[in-house]
Parts: C-alpha cells; sequence; structure tokens
C-alpha cells in the first residue's frame, strides 16, 4: 500500500546519499519533496508539517552536516522519527479480567471480520475468546458473524432478530459468556457515520453498558484525510485504546496509518492484510517503517511463513528435493503451501528492496490465481505418473491437457521445466549457486526466470 510513497522516498534518498557535503538548501529541498510525498500518500497536512519539521531540526544538527556520510544520517533520523510517528513501540491487547473488548468504526471498514479474525488470532494464543453480535442494523449482519465463528470454531452470541436494544443485547451476552467460560468477549457494533448522533449515543450507552478493556476503531487503510476527523470524533464518543487498520494488501496510499495515530495519540494495535481469517498482524512502528523505506521486514515475513507452513511437511520436501526424489505428489504439497501464505505480492513485498525487483518481474509473474491451472494439469495425472513424471510422453500428455482444460503446449511446457529443476536439484553446486543468487542482486528475479516456465506461458512463474 505504501509503494508511491516507498518509491518518491527512496528517488530523494538516493539524491541525498549521492552528496558529499549536506548544506542547509539541499536538506530543505529534500524535504520539500518528502513533504510533497506525503501529502500525495494521504497523510493530513498538519501530521506532515509537524513531521518534516521535526526531521529537518535534527538533519541541520552539527554531527549530521560534518560527518562523512551526512546523507545516510538523514536517512536514519527519517526512519526513527517514521517509526515515532507509526507509534514507537508495538502495543499489545490489555487481556487482563474482564478481558472485553469493543469493535467499533464506520460503515464498511470491515468490523465483522476484524472481530472474526482477532478472535481466530487469540484462541491461537491459547486463549478462549467468544463473539458477540451487536449489529442490529445491517442485513445479515449477525449472521456473517456467526458464519465465521462456526468457520473458526468459537462461540457466538446471537440476539433474537427482533432485537432492537442494543444495550440489552450487551448485558445479556455478558451473562452468556460466563456460561461458556470465556477468557475474552468480543463485541461487533453496527457501523456508523460520524454524523449519525443517534448511533454515536448509542454506541457511547453500550460502551457504557459493558465497560470494555480495549475499545478498537477499526478503519479502511484507505479512509484518506478522512482519518483525522474518524479518529477525533469516535475517541471523543468512546475512548478508543488503539487502532486496527484494515485492508493494507490494496491500493491505498497509506496516509491513515500514519495520520491517524499522530492526531488520536492511540496506538496501531493490528493491520489486516486480505480476507482470509488468519490475516491479521500485530502492528509493528518500527517494521513498518523498515517497509516504507524499502528495507524490508524480514522478521514479519518469518513469522507469517512460520505460521503458515508445517515445518514437518517442509522438512520431509527438502529431504526429497536434496535425494533427488521429488516428485509432482510434493510439487502438489509445495503448490498447497504456497495458496496457504496467502497473496505473494504482500509477503515479498517484505524483502529488503522488493519494490525495485518487482519493477523487472514480467506482467502476472505473483499472480497466484495461475497456480490453479497448474494444480489442474497435476491434478489430472493419474497417482503413478505424478510419482513416475518420465513416463508422461505423447498420449498421455493430451489426456492431461484435455483433462484439465488446458493446452499441450503448457503441459509439455510444466513437464520440462519440471525434469530441468529435478535435474538442478540433484547437482549441490546447482543448488548452492541458486541459494547464492536469491541474496545477491537481481538473484530473485533471475530465478524467476530460471524456474519461472512452470504452468505459465513464456516461462513465466505462476506465483
Amino acid at each position: 500500500m505504501f509503494n508511491n510513497l516507498a518509491d518518491s522516498l527512496d528517488k530523494t534518498f538516493r539524491n541525498l546519499r549521492g552528496v558529499g557535503k549536506i548544506s542547509e538548501k539541499n536538506i530543505t529541498d529534500a524535504l520539500r519533496e518528502i513533504r510533497i510525498a506525503l501529502i500525495e500518500a494521504d497523510v493530513e497536512f498538519g501530521v506532515a508539517k509537524d513531521f518534516i519539521a521535526r526531521v529537518k531540526d535534527k538533519s541541520m544538527g552539527e554531527d549530521v552536516t560534518k560527518s562523512i556520510k551526512p546523507g545516510e544520517q538523514i536517512v536514519k533520523i527519517f526512519h526513527d522519527e517514521l517509526a515515532v510517528l507509526l507509534g514507537g513501540d508495538q502495543a499489545p491487547l490489555d487481556l487482563n479480567p474482564p478481558a472485553r473488548i469493543l469493535i467499533c468504526g464506520l460503515n464498511g471498514a470491515g468490523k465483522t471480520t476484524t472481530a472474526a479474525k482477532l478472535a481466530n488470532r487469540l484462541k491461537k494464543d491459547g486463549r478462549r475468546p467468544v463473539l458477540i453480535a451487536c449489529d442490529l442494523y445491517r442485513p445479515a449482519a449477525i449472521d456473517q458473524l456467526n458464519t465465521l465463528a462456526k468457520q473458526i470454531d468459537v462461540p457466538c452470541y446471537t440476539p433474537d432478530a427482533n432485537e432492537k436494544d442494543v444495550v440489552k443485547v450487551g448485558r445479556d451476552a455478558l451473562s452468556w459468556a460466563e456460561s461458556q467460560n470465556a477468557t475474552v468477549l468480543i463485541f461487533d457494533t453496527a457501523g456508523r457515520q460520524e454524523i449519525d448522533e443517534r448511533l454515536v449515543d448509542e454506541l457511547k450507552r453500550l460502551h457504557t453498558a459493558i465497560n470494555p478493556k480495549e475499545t478498537l476503531l477499526v478503519a479502511d487503510a484507505a479512509t484518506g484525510q478522512q482519518a483525522v476527523s474518524v479518529a477525533t470524533h469516535f475517541d471523543e464518543a468512546v475512548g478508543i485504546t488503539g487502532i486496527v487498520l484494515t485492508k493494507l494488501d490494496g491500493d491505498a496510499r497509506g496516509g491513515a496509518a500514519l495520520s491517524m495515530r499522530a492526531v488520536s495519540g492511540k496506538p496501531i494495535k493490528y493491520a489486516g492484510e486480505g480476507e482470509k481469517l488468519d490475516q491479521l498482524f500485530e502492528f509493528h512502528p518500527d517494521r513498518m517503517a523498515d517497509r516504507i523505506l524499502g528495507m524490508g521486514d524480514i522478521v514479519g515475513m518469518v513469522e507469517q511463513v512460520a505460521d503458515k507452513v508445517n515445518e514437518k511437511d517442509a522438512m520431509r520436501s527438502m529431504k526429497r528435493m536434496q535425494s533427488g526424489k521429488f516428485d509432482f505428489n510434493d510439487f502438489l504439497d509445495q503448490m498447497k503451501m504456497i495458496q496457504n501464505l496467502g497473496p505473494l505480492d504482500g509477503l515479498l513485498g517484505m524483502m529488503p528492496g522488493f519494490n525495485k525487483i518487482k519493477k523487472q518481474l514480467p506482467g502476472g509473474a505473483l499472480d497466484t490465481s495461475k497456480l490453479k491451472r497448474t494444480e489442474a494439469i497435476v491434478l489430472s495425472m493419474t497417482p503413478y505418473e505424478r510419482s513416475r513424471p518420465e513416463i508422461i510422453k505423447g498420449s498421455r500428455r493430451k489426456r492431461i491437457a484435455n483433462g484439465s482444460g488446458t493446452s499441450l503446449m503448457e503441459v509439455n511446457q510444466l513437464i520440462k521445466q519440471f525434469a530441468q529443476m529435478r535435474k538442478m536439484m540433484k547437482s549441490p553446486s546447482k543448488m548452492k549457486n541458486m541459494m547464492r543468487q536469491m541474496g545477491g542482486p537481481g538473484g530473485l528475479n533471475d530465478m524467476m526466470k530460471g524456474m519461472g516456465g512452470m504452468g505459465g506461458p513464456g516461462g513465466k512463474l505462476p506465483f
């Protein structure tokens, strides 16, 4: 979501690094470009102005202007100030008993899905969460929360269809939660607009009745300049304790993340990327600052992969690769593992410098939907063919193409690339060289081009 801002900052800092001596004019010109980039990213004007003033003040210090690498020093100052703007340290939830969490926000921000994602995350952490439907206005809102609760196997309190008193629902739910032996209660409320004082007043009364430890404002990352008034209004109404930013995987310019924290003074506690119920992550300001400056987030990337990849299955595949016994059954397992990781664009975006690499990739190279065609080809093979790829010749290939709804060329291409990959796996030196390339300039791109024919025309990686 910060791609445009990251590109603008990268260009500015590249110019600064190339300057041998820093002057007030150098710094002023660079910060003017940065201020424009922040405003274009929908950062609120006052927030951008104050931020630039702090960076300029520290950048004009004697230690910076007379240092051997002043450009690098300014980049560090910018990074540190950006982390402070985003909140400094990661802020955990207050889950001390009674752990009650009220979810609020504007219509369409993703509150119901976020409530379920949060319950799923807390359940994995060993808590006993329950979901409570307090949205009595949106059609099918209660059914939606109940359906999501079943998907993650979490109890859900659903009021009577004719119930109109949300405060009564909240109080009844407190008694019900005791019978469920719940340790965390998550209240999903109706979306409301800032100007709808009746609904805002209702939210205040519910807040008073249940007395939550946490009141989380769920905000769409595309909120833009409206982010300031949204955060201020809800904070004045119910005293929010934290923010959850949703749709960080979208094309939003990202200013909401910078503006809401600065204006409300409340930490961004979680970020949602994607629709899957396991795609809610702790918000770490320093890591987000790294990502905005193109430095990546390797720790976050490892955490996401570790959470979604079965270590035993991964080790088994690695051993089969090393022994040269890797077949299409293993390949099928690998594809399922990749699909579980979610959108690769977001995951690989955590790699340092990936934005530059991404521009060099062929169009659609990270489109996970292409995996479906590759998967269809493999599933059209018999179990014996998958374990013995070398027997798949002419007539078998035609049958596989017809059965998978793909072309003979795609089948031939997949089998050819698979054979090349198996051959490479049997060569320790080639494998070592491939791994070395991953860490070098253009290494990931080279690897994708070298192995990318699987399932996509023109030798492109389907994932």
